[in-house]
């Protein structure tokens, strides 16, 4: 990995993949949902979905087809403490799909009809999570155990704060954070560091550099104990979640093999005793959640209102053995070489490479090469995984929302 930084302050990071004819790039805005006052909940969202209307230079149908033409690919996504365009092209086509990237963030032309329009679209974003019952009981787990911080907040804003939007607050957020400094540019592929930085200065070097959006406080605790959500549906939907620490702490790679044992895959634990043995779900499995000043790990499970108690009994009687017991040495070598061989076989995709070197220029941590991950994985001791699973399962610390009849 390379870096440089232009002179109003935004970096440049890539990363050779020789051999590869794929170019994966993107532009990362240090600007999500966490960073949102609460009347403006969902104005990050909507300014991701507006941008994509119409440039300056660009109609909305001119930025779809501008990379689609030449066989490529154009996405966008917010998240709680970032917003991310990217794009997926052949070799040749960088310097297009920096222009367009460009011309996205810093020139959208953010005009009243077009976000009326895209208000709607937001609406029915918002309504296809209240009609899906595996997105929306997340949303309410993450409410109510974050005790109202922002980590807890919709992405997608609520019905009621994304329809008093107005364009003004969305050229605001974009007036101020869309700036240099708070704008990462990272790519991969068979490329040249000094050329993607010359692309880079020529389409983004004239942005102002702006100022850093504001750190995301620290979350004052969150919920523990049992929680339901009465609706009318076919399952049961439950999620299970204790606080674990933030990114930063390099205890998230033994977290990491835990949950892979615990709830990762066919062989792990749960699937195997609630699925296989049981037969009490379809769907389970277990899950990491790391932000800048908190984190979470828990398990999904969806069943059948009259199953629920027992999954949730059989759930509970697995996280007290593993909170009193941790892993065996088959469990976490097994979970070494799974957690092991998925990153490596990630590496072959240009994309997944693309958003494993941008996680560390986005969480400010030294790049890691990929035998130094292997190596932190490999170096896990059972001490270890019994001190995790002693601090992070205890099953008395958990917050469980049940979604259903």
């Amino acid at each position: 990995m390379l870096e440089s930084v232009l002179d109003n302050g935004v970096r440049v990071v890539t990363e050779r993949v020789r051999g590869v004819r794929s170019t994966a790039i993107g532009v990362w805005v240090r600007q999500g949902s966490a960073h949102e006052p609460p009347e403006l909940g969902g104005v990050s969202h909507l300014l991701e979905h507006l941008v994509f209307k119409g440039t300056e230079r660009r109609s909305a149908h001119e930025i779809a087809l501008s990379l689609e033409s030449l066989g490529g690919s154009l996405d966008a996504y917010t998240t709680r403490e970032y917003t991310s365009y990217q794009a997926l092209i052949l070799d040749d086509h960088l310097e297009i799909a920096l222009d367009v990237l460009a011309d996205l963030v810093l020139h959208p032309r953010l005009e009243t009809d077009d976000l009326e329009l895209e208000r709607d679209v937001v609406l029915e974003e918002i309504a296809g999570v209240e009609d899906t019952p595996d997105d929306l009981v997340f949303e309410l787990h993450g409410l109510r155990f974050w005790k109202g911080h922002v980590y807890g907040r919709p992405i997608l804003g609520t019905r009621d704060t994304v329809s008093s939007l107005g364009i003004d607050d969305l050229r605001r957020i974009h007036e101020e954070c869309y700036r240099g400094c708070n704008i990462l540019v990272g790519c991969a592929g068979d490329i040249e560091h000094h050329h993607v930085v010359d692309l880079v200065e020529g389409f983004f070097g004239e942005a102002p550099a702006g100022i850093l959006s504001p750190e995301v406080e620290y979350p004052d605790g969150n919920m523990v104990g049992l929680d339901s959500v009465q609706r009318t549906t076919s399952q049961t939907h439950l999620v299970l979640a204790g606080a674990t620490p933030a990114y930063a702490d390099p205890i998230r790679v033994v977290l990491g093999l835990i949950s892979v044992a615990f709830g990762g895959g066919m062989s792990s634990r749960l699937f195997q005793r609630v699925r296989e043995e049981l037969a009490l779900a379809y769907v389970i499995f277990s899950f990491q959640t790391f932000y800048s000043r908190a984190g979470s790990a828990g398990v999904y499970v969806a069943t059948r209102p009259e199953t629920a108690d027992r999954t949730l009994e059989t759930i509970f009687s697995e996280y007290r053995h593993l909170y009193e017991s941790g892993l065996s040495q088959r469990e976490l070598d097994q979970a070494k070489s799974q957690a092991s061989g998925q990153l490596v076989l990630s590496m072959e995709s240009t994309g997944a490479r693309l958003l494993r070197t941008m996680g560390f220029a986005l969480r400010d941590e030294p790049y890691r090469s990929l035998d130094d991950s292997l190596g932190r994985i490999e170096v896990v001791t059972m001490d270890q995984v019994k001190k995790v699973c002693t601090t992070y399962f205890n099953p008395d610390d958990q917050y469980v929302l049940s979604l259903g009849p």
